[in-house]
């Protein structure tokens, strides 16, 4: 059984992940064609912006499935682990953004999953939580690391240690998402924001996306040295001729 659902329209792929009887929540399987999903649509050449979303009008993504993660060693935790942190870490330095399309609950890896992505769009009725204290564990696929570089130290430890659960708008006024909207137009604005990035350059868009994240792992000062030695060797490639030039003749650029 395929638990992904994919579709691709205008460069704009659509991973729509398929669970709802179970909130869409992720074990081993799930997380393994995921993976293999998104790497595909990094892959494709057709494609330039990425959309992840849940199905049905509940829930982006659950969480983990608990059931299964009752019943495991730490040995099979930590391959458990490591298969959200292998997803997380292949959307995060994915070249082609990712934009989670976040359609209700997106509990613990769910939320997770969501900050891995380099966007986060929200309907009102979403729902975020880092529950995972509740349960006596801690989160695995890298919410103490990346919430924190999202929203702040302060409000992700808030938020971690207190496992309670908050609103879209709360979400929003925080920092954690960068839009919301209504349930009926969550889709059809994410798509509208991405048809704005396929305009772009995708070198230069892969290229900023590279700059941003290392951003977090460097020191300022080697940071700065790193984006001006991109911004100077994109002069080199045809996208940043035709970008120039067509600035310059005032036309639209063709970049693909």
């Amino acid at each position: 059984m395929n638990f992904i659902q994919t579709s691709s329209d205008d460069g704009i792929a659509t991973l729509t992940i398929d669970r709802p009887d179970a909130l869409n929540a992720m074990n081993p399987t799930i997380l393994k064609e995921l993976t293999t999903n998104i790497q595909s649509a990094i892959d494709n050449p057709d494609v330039g912006v990425i959309v992840l979303t849940g199905s049905g009008d509940k829930a982006f993504i659950a969480g983990a499935d608990i059931k299964e993660m009752s019943q495991m060693t730490p040995k099979e935790a930590y391959s458990f682990g490591h298969l959200g942190k292998n997803l997380a870490d292949t959307i995060e330095h994915s070249p082609k953004p990712v934009i989670a399309a976040v359609n209700g609950f997106a509990l613990g890896g769910g939320c997770e999953i969501s900050l891995a992505c380099h966007l986060r769009f929200a309907s009102e009725n979403a729902k975020f939580a880092q529950p995972e204290v509740k349960l006596g564990i801690i989160p695995g696929w890298g919410g103490t690391q990346r919430l924190p570089r999202i929203v702040g130290k302060g409000i992700a430890t808030e938020l971690i240690i207190g496992g309670h659960m908050i609103d879209a708008q709360e979400a929003h006024r925080i920092g954690l998402v960068n839009r919301v909207f209504s349930s009926d137009e969550l889709l059809g604005e994410t798509n509208a924001f991405a048809q704005l990035i396929i305009k772009n350059g995708p070198k230069a868009v892969a290229e900023s996306l590279r700059c941003i994240n290392e951003s977090s792992e460097r020191q300022l000062s080697d940071g700065l040295s790193h984006e001006l030695n991109s911004f100077a060797q994109l002069f080199s490639t045809d996208e940043t001729k035709e970008g120039l030039t067509a600035f310059v003749e005032k036309r639209p650029a063709e970049f693909r």
